[in-house]
């Protein structure tokens, strides 16, 4: 912290604290909501308070710490430490600890009906997959981390202002650490063989058959992790299988066959909190199947799951949202569903190509409902990730790409 956070009288003090007590100390505070300075401020209060001396804490590689505490604080903390016999730094170290124990971290927000998120356009190439993807690694990272994203405003005034999405502010945040199943909806298995895992042989047991029941064994047995450590054994995927080009002749002869993946993935739903679903660019039985996995059951908080839709800034991805948008409609008339959508992302955008770019992306903007919920950029990293079969966030954590991606799986949380 370098500058006060409000308007109290406060004095810039330096001492110094280990880097792993500096560590904990950022993430402890962002987990709770609050500065830094008011952390270390409570926690001097209370060793200030205590009635007896602390164990002594190993101090050894004490590096520079600076903060802002209330005048005449750390003058009287300077004394209590001298009265107590302990150094400075011993003195500072001990209060953060104090803090860190009344202030443990909190519970990961778990959602009380799994969240159902269908990302979706039956337009290829708009990055559904990279989208559903990327979404779904954010909302599993480490909450025991701190994780650059964009500041909740910056996606206001990047409306407003269509400003340069890399002149936008950030913040360091706790992740969001849900666990998240990544459905492989697609028979084109993008996103199974993106992040470097095998579709599912053609011979054996699938979405597909769970669904048209055809099913040997239980779908749970299908799921593979996704192995680094930033997701901690949070992040599944449910691979895909080239026979999900013959799933809409399957479903034409079952029955209910609008709830049949829902069927199938209603057993492994408490293990989860998010499931999301990358469909196949298609407007036939496969998405009519999504769309109602998607609907707000009952009981279930408006906007806890609903309907994605990625588009890109050009003219033929709102010819294609326009048909989706139908498809959709007559599904909420005919089955009175309560399908929501949660927003339009705006993929692969570059302010660079001009006029189609940015008027394109006001166009998306002035629909308000749905309305824009991220914009991401056209950026090498994820074509990287992609060449290297790894995740995203995992690759280039720190990217604009990865930015936005986290600040998007919180605008829709």
């Amino acid at each position: 912290m370098t500058t006060p956070s409000d308007g109290d009288t406060r004095e810039k003090v330096v001492s110094r604290l280990t880097p792993s007590l500096q560590r904990d100390l950022r993430v402890r505070a962002a987990q709770h909501g609050i500065d830094i300075q008011h952390a270390v401020e409570a926690g001097i209060s209370a060793w200030r308070g205590l009635g007896a001396n602390l164990a002594s804490i190993e101090t050894a590689g004490a590096r520079s710490f600076s903060t802002w505490l209330p005048t005449g604080q750390w003058e009287g903390f300077r004394s209590d430490c001298t009265a107590r016999g302990v150094s400075l730094v011993q003195g500072l170290t001990q209060s953060v600890q104090v803090w860190l124990d009344k202030n443990p971290a909190p519970n990961v927000q778990r959602p009380v009906v799994v969240r159902r998120l269908i990302v979706c356009n039956q337009k290829g190439g708009v990055g559904k997959t990279a989208i559903a993807s990327g979404v779904g690694q954010a909302l599993a990272e480490d909450s025991d981390q701190l994780h650059r994203s964009r500041i909740s405003k910056a996606l206001a005034a990047l409306l407003r202002e269509d400003e340069e999405i890399s002149g936008l502010e950030y913040e360091d945040l706790p992740g969001l650490g849900l666990r998240v199943l990544l459905v492989d909806f697609d028979p084109q298995g993008h996103l199974t063989k993106q992040l470097g895992l095998s579709p599912l042989p053609l011979d054996g047991d699938s979405l597909t058959k769970h669904m048209a029941g055809e099913a040997k064994g239980a779908l749970s047995e299908l799921i593979v992790g996704v192995p680094d450590d930033r997701f901690g054994g949070r992040l599944h995927v449910l691979p895909s299988c080239t026979d999900a080009f013959l799933l809409d002749v399957k479903l034409s002869g079952v029955r209910a066959r609008e709830a049949a993946l829902e069927r199938a993935l209603l057993p492994l739903e408490g293990d989860y909190d998010a499931i999301l679903v990358d469909c196949p660019p298609s407007l036939g039985l496969s998405m009519d199947a999504a769309a109602y996995y998607g609907r707000r059951r009952q009981g279930e908080d408006p906007g806890n799951s609903g309907i994605l839709v990625v588009v890109q800034a050009e003219d033929s991805s709102a010819d294609a949202y326009d048909l989706l948008t139908s498809q959709i409609e007559d599904l909420r008339s005919d089955m009175s569903l309560e399908l929501e959508y949660l927003g339009l992302v705006v993929n692969h955008y570059d302010a660079r190509r001009g006029f189609i770019a940015t008027s394109s992306l006001q166009s998306w903007m002035d629909l308000k409902d749905p309305r824009v919920v991220g914009v991401i950029g056209d950026l090498k990293e994820q074509k990287e990730a992609v060449r290297v079969k790894q995740a995203l966030l995992a690759y280039a954590p720190n990217c604009v790409q990865a930015v936005a991606l986290r600040a998007l799986a919180r605008e829709i949380s």
